[in-house]
Formats: C-alpha cells, structure tokens, sequence
C-alpha cells in the first residue's frame, strides 16, 4: 500500500484508491501516519480527532470502532500482522518508509541538500525537483478544508517553502537567474517574509541588470520586518 499526506489523505492498494470512511476515521489514520514508527498517546489522538470541538464522552469508543476498521481497511493480502498497533499508551503505526510520501519528501530533500552542500547541481535538482513532485496541494488538504489545524500541517508547509528555496539556490548557482526570476518574484510576493527567498530574488534581479529593482525589493522586505 502507499500512503499519502502530501495533499488530501490517499491510500492505494492494488486495486487502487481505498475508502478510509469519515473526518474522524481519517483524522485518526492521517495523524498516526504524520508519527509513523512514534506511540501517539491516546490522549493525544482523541485530540487531533476533534480539534475544534470538546472531545466527547464517547470519544474513546469511537477512536476503537474507528482503529478496527482501519485494522481490516489496511490488512492487505500476504500482511501477517496488522501496520496498526496498539502499544501503550496509545497506537503506532509501522510501515516502511518508501510507501510514506511525507518520509519519501524529506528523504529526497536531505538528499538534495547534501548534493546541493557539495555543489552538486545536477544531483541537487533531481532530488529537490524530485521531493517537490510529491506534492499534489496543500499537506492533508481534506481535512483541513474540515477544521483541522494541526501545528504539523503548519511545519509541513514550511519544509515545503524551504525545499522551494533550495531549488532557487540551485538554479543561481548554476547561472540561472534569468529563468528563476518569475518564479522568484512569486514566490516572494505570496510569502513576503520569507529572507532567503527574498535575498534569492534581489540577487537574481542584480545578475539580471536591474538594480533598481533588486534595491526595491529591499525596501519592501525591510517596511514588512520591521
């Protein structure tokens, strides 16, 4: 099976895309798997589960209804135990690493970072350019559409943004300024406190000939820090 966070929650099976039920069920599944291979306390669980709402008296037997479902859910043919375990004081998931596109993401980002350290561009790009095409829109966008708020969901969006900023690095090393330059200015426009994208985008417009430019760039970045 693969396991997908990198946009809305997606499990695939042999036979393609399997139901994971309701907001609950798939809050349950979606957290674990942001803590594979970690015991997520039930306490902790019941709470990414509701949120935004009081966790309710019956909350504990739902999260069991809702962790044998996804025990049968996920029991794939030729699987001799359950990825979903119970083990105190809570539950954790094991799976390998590979069928996790989240794990994949920051393998392939370490990976281009090490190439990028060596200057290593064309290795850096692969892997960085790689990493990047795992996403398919915002981390579990499925279920933050519903509420959810997890300060995980923040932190994925932030390796994400720095993966990004990787990427322009690569491509000034290289001499690319000119083709970043679109990219770059975006970028800084959606996130303008971003300073190394910024930095990225003032160097670029300075290779580029257009100092005044760069110089505005600046003064913009600067009125929105202080």
């Amino acid at each position: 099976m693969e396991f997908r966070l990198l946009g809305p929650l997606e499990v695939e099976g042999a036979a393609g895309l399997v139901p994971l039920g309701g907001t609950r069920q798939r809050a349950a599944l979606a957290y674990l798997l942001l803590h594979t291979g970690e015991v997520v306390p039930t306490r902790r669980l019941l709470s990414a589960m509701w949120p935004a709402d009081p966790v309710p008296g019956t909350a504990r037997k739902i999260l069991q209804n809702a962790i044998w479902r996804l025990r049968r859910t996920l029991a794939g043919p030729g699987q001799a135990q359950p990825r979903l375990l119970t083990q105190a004081p809570g539950y954790v998931m094991r799976v390998e690493p590979e069928r996790v596109d989240l794990m994949r993401f920051e393998r392939l980002a370490d990976r281009g970072r090490a190439a990028l350290r060596n200057r290593d561009a064309a290795g850096a790009r692969g892997a960085l350019r790689e990493a990047l095409g795992l996403w398919r829109g915002p981390a579990l966008a499925d279920l933050a559409e519903s509420g959810t708020d997890w300060p995980e969901l923040a932190a994925l969006e932030q390796k994400r943004l720095d993966v990004m900023e990787d990427c322009s690095e690569v491509e000034l090393l290289c001499g690319h300024h000119q083709s970043v330059l679109s990219d770059l200015d975006a970028f800084v426009r959606a996130e303008p406190l971003r300073e190394r994208a910024s930095g990225q985008l003032m160097l670029a417009l300075y290779r580029c000939g257009r100092q005044a430019d760069a110089l505005n760039v600046y003064a913009r970045i600067r009125a929105a820090l202080v």
